[in-house]
């Protein structure tokens, strides 16, 4: 019993592992962007160099995530993901580097739509712009709700606008409303982790909604984006499929269900796993509908 207890602790340690490799190395997240790409190229029947498209954000996705994290420091943070990154900072920098050379490449076979695609590039660096070292990046710390407005922005851009940009099929109502649902969907979660980073947001400097408005209009702002995440998805019923608009739902109400546990909880993998993993959610949903 004490060998096969052994064992199973072992398999216990190794699973757990592999799975804290793939989220806190962003492979997870990078991942989730790509289900979403994939999603919108579905919706809104897009054609274009897609897999030379996934590559490009996959790998700009990994270059981006791991310069953030390795330039947030988590030496006296009692945060698993802070430790781990705190124990793999050489890992982190080298996959930002293999990031940063994937994306250039592919960003060269795309470089015909170099204007939108620098658009992305330009978000996701303000994004993480506040935690360089260097007082010509500091300022933007300063911007209220500049931290939740810039990374809803990015990934909307990335996962919707952009495909759509990159297609040359921008103009239509569906791309206006899938882009209003994700924007909506994706602001909300920011909301809840504006929540959880408070205390480390103020001692940083940086401020955002939760630092900028009382709780009370804070979850008005909240609600309110759930809702028009709602309706959105509902504005797109002439355009697509009713289980289709369910997948797109399912998302809304699970974030709206997990709202005070995500109060309440700061848990790592809750935030992470659970709620970066509800913002492709729906495309997960709609990939097993579409079998």
């Amino acid at each position: 019993m004490t060998a096969i207890s052994g064992q199973l602790l072992k398999a216990e340690h190794m699973l757990r592992s592999l799975f804290n490799f793939i989220l806190f190395t962003s492979i997870y997240i990078s991942g989730c962007a790509l289900g979403m790409i994939w999603q919108t190229n579905q919706l809104l029947d897009l054609h274009y160099p897609k897999n030379t498209f996934y590559l490009f954000v996959f790998f700009s996705t990994i270059c981006s995530y791991n310069f953030h994290w390795y330039l947030t420091p988590g030496a006296y943070s009692a945060s698993e993901r802070m430790q781990w990154g705190n124990r793999h900072r050489t890992l982190m920098l080298a996959l930002c580097g293999v990031g940063m050379l994937g994306s250039l490449w592919f960003f060269w076979q795309l470089r015909e739509h170099w204007l939108v695609l620098s658009g992305s590039v330009i978000l996701t660096f303000l994004y993480s712009a506040p935690k360089v070292p260097h007082k010509a990046f500091r300022w933007l710390s300063k911007i209220a709700i500049g931290k939740t407005l810039f990374l809803t922005f990015v990934w909307t851009y990335v996962t919707t606008l952009l495909p759509a940009l990159v297609a040359g099929n921008t103009t239509t109502a569906p791309v206006i409303f899938l882009t209003l649902h994700r924007f909506t969907l994706i602001y909300a979660i920011c909301i809840l982790f504006d929540y959880r980073d408070l205390e480390s947001d103020r001692k940083e400097g940086i401020r955002s909604l939760i630092t900028a408005l009382d709780e009370k209009n804070l979850n008005r702002l909240y609600y309110f984006s759930l809702l028009l995440a709602a309706v959105s998805a509902g504005l797109m019923g002439p355009f697509t499929t009713l289980p289709a608009i369910a997948t797109l739902m399912v998302p809304v109400i699970a974030t709206a269900l997990i709202t005070h546990k995500a109060h309440h909880d700061d848990s790592d993998y809750l935030f992470y796993f659970v709620l970066d993993g509800f913002m492709a959610l729906s495309a997960v949903l709609y990939w097993l509908i579409s079998w």
